[in-house]
């Protein structure tokens, strides 16, 4: 048997792991003088609750990787195969740690998605449908899908991704100082800003015609996506071809651990486009 694992950068919830068919590794993060593991100790209302009423901002860390040992151990130590999908190496620590952990583990393959969130979902969809190929088949068809996974969003303000060092200062002063709203992406290198337009109403259209901008594969969903407060993305929705309406999902509220980094607000889409970078 192959079993998928996942850690919560992938904004699965523990609610939805038995259903996708996957076990979660939770990351951890700071807040304040208190430790928690994602979606774990507090769900995302309590988080939020702390996050905005207190005017915190969260630090981020690696997942144990004790635990992380024991949760794969017991699969592996049963003959079993783990196939672990982490997000992406270029924002995190996480793909690094794991692989070195069960380097000598021969039932054991860690996937670098280059993405995160939805676009890991994504990922998980597509290995669910190859359980039967031998797990070196799934790895080779996940890489090269995740190279066509599309990342882009508005967040309603950048000192979350700067103090996270996931933007440049001078991103940063581009949307901050400017007033000039970014779209920004996350793709093979990493979180960047690929557009900017003058004021909210212009930006969200750049998101609602992304779709046909790089391509869309209706052979996969849309993951919508926002941070705290749905109504931006109700509105990013609205705006969009219709077409596009039947392919989506249930929208993603952001698990902690990423919505920390894009503040409460944000939103946009995740879809399988084509090859090129965006």
């Amino acid at each position: 048997m192959i079993k998928i694992f996942v850690d919560s950068g992938s904004s699965i919830k523990q609610s939805e792991k038995e259903k996708l068919g996957v076990e979660i590794l939770p990351l951890r993060y700071l807040l304040g003088e208190t430790e928690y593991e994602d979606d774990v100790d507090l769900d995302i209302n309590g988080f939020y609750d702390i996050f905005i009423g207190q005017d915190l901002f969260p630090k981020t860390s690696l997942p144990n990787l004790d635990k992380a040992q024991q949760m794969v151990e017991q699969y592996t130590n049963n003959g079993d195969q783990v196939l672990f999908i982490t997000i992406s190496s270029k924002i995190s620590g996480t793909f690094s740690a794991i692989k070195t952990l069960f380097e000598d583990n021969k039932n054991v393959r860690v996937v670098d998605s280059l993405s995160a969130v939805g676009g890991i979902r994504l990922l998980v969809l597509e290995a669910q449908k190859h359980l039967d190929k031998p797990i070196d088949d799934i790895v080779k068809i996940l890489d090269e899908l995740k190279m066509r996974i599309k990342v882009v969003a508005i967040p309603e303000t950048l000192d979350y991704l700067l103090k996270g060092g996931r933007l440049s200062k001078k991103e940063w002063l581009i949307g901050s100082i400017l007033k000039i709203k970014p779209i920004i992406s996350l793709s093979q290198t990493g979180v960047k800003v690929v557009d900017k337009k003058i004021g909210t109403k212009k930006a969200m259209g750049y998101i609602s015609k992304a779709m046909d901008a790089f391509g869309f594969d209706e052979n996969y969903p849309i993951v919508p996506s926002y941070t705290y407060n749905a109504e931006n993305l109700d509105k990013l929705i609205s705006i969009t071809d219709e077409k596009y309406h039947k392919h989506m999902l249930e929208y993603d509220n952001l698990d902690p651990a990423i919505a920390c980094h894009w503040g409460p607000n944000a939103y946009g889409y995740i879809f399988v486009g084509d090859e090129n970078i965006l």
